[in-house]
């Protein structure tokens, strides 16, 4: 199918979390307009919260689509993992009337979002700089655990992984962190990195420490805990929080060493710039370098906190643009 790429627009963009839907029109290249954030929660059906951003934007006459979502897209079902959409891609394409509606994991998009970011949108943390045309990490808490990579190809273009990374086992690193493991364990059965690095597991860190410390913990979120962890009100929170990066600091060095990413690590999501001076002292960079004959390897790496407020969004435009393409390329 060959497509002329300058009649598809306005595109319709959509980076769907367990938590949030982000949409946005684009107008013309990398031309972004138009961003709603609504709570899924709100919405029984993709659809219906996809009519319901039309509707906001004045229903615009839209024939090309892309989303991001915080699931695996193997095929043309999706059941989310993180909350309780389930629908067939197809079937959304023919009811919202689209000639192309593509979906990608939402961590796919966050990777190719990250090749059109300025250095103004990064903080680094440690490490000292990039290989050239090295892989790099992109993962990140939110309502879940988020992990990609973008693998150098072509012309120094990168290829972004979809992968689910973060439901690979967890590993206690020390006797604090194999307690913490076993609560979850109790309560889980198999206990995934996710379901400590993401908003509620900041909250199942928590309550584990206050089970073996014998603390009535009451009813905490994610946000209280930050909270009172910063302000120094609340001790155990304090370790809640340091454990949190540690782990985080862990399952990072994890990822950069499985795929040699010297071209850095890209840490996503809604959770690290919410404490982000915090964090920067945080146990996190000492636990990513604590990896034995492997830390002066690591030591080099640098860790960016990704600071821009909508990556998703600009990173499945880059994946609907490249599909374009490739259609024109195959005709």
């Amino acid at each position: 199918m060959s497509i002329s790429q300058n009649k598809t627009y306005p595109r319709l963009l959509a980076d769907i979390g367990g938590t949030n839907a982000r949409f946005a029109l684009e107008t013309e290249n990398e031309q972004i307009q138009n961003i709603e954030v609504l709570a899924c929660n709100d919405y029984n059906t993709i659809v219906d919260a996809v009519k319901a951003y039309l509707s906001k934007i004045g229903n615009p006459i839209i024939k090309f689509g892309a989303f991001a979502i915080a699931n695996p897209v193997v095929g043309d079902w999706v059941q989310m993992t993180n909350h309780h959409w389930a629908f067939s891609i197809e079937t959304t394409r023919q009811v919202l009337n689209l000639e192309v509606l593509i979906l990608i994991n939402d961590f796919t998009a966050q990777a190719y979002a990250i090749t059109k970011m300025s250095h103004s949108e990064f903080l680094q943390v440690g490490g000292t700089s990039c290989a050239l045309y090295a892989p790099k990490a992109v993962l990140g808490p939110g309502t879940g655990l988020g992990v990609s990579a973008l693998m150098p190809c072509r012309k120094g273009e990168y290829m972004a992984l979809a992968g689910e990374g973060g439901h690979v086992s967890f590993a206690p690193f020390d006797d604090t962190e194999l307690m913490v493991w076993q609560y979850a364990r109790k309560k889980y059965g198999h206990v995934s990195v996710e379901r400590f690095l993401s908003g509620s597991g900041l909250v199942l860190i928590y309550e584990a420490l206050a089970d073996i410390e014998g603390v009535k913990d009451g009813q905490m979120s994610s946000g209280l805990i930050s909270e009172q962890a910063l302000s120094g009100k609340c001790p155990l929170c304090r370790l809640t929080l340091d454990i949190f990066c540690a782990m985080l600091g862990t399952v990072s060095s994890n990822v950069a060493l499985t795929l040699g990413a010297r071209g850095g690590v890209y840490l996503c999501g809604g959770i690290i710039p919410r404490f982000i001076e915090y964090f920067k002292t945080s146990p996190f960079r000492m636990r990513f370098e604590d990896k034995g004959r492997f830390n002066a390897y690591l030591a080099a790496i640098p860790v960016y906190v990704v600071l821009a407020k909508y990556p998703g969004i600009s990173g499945i435009a880059v994946a609907l643009e490249n599909h374009l393409r490739d259609c024109n390329m195959e005709t």
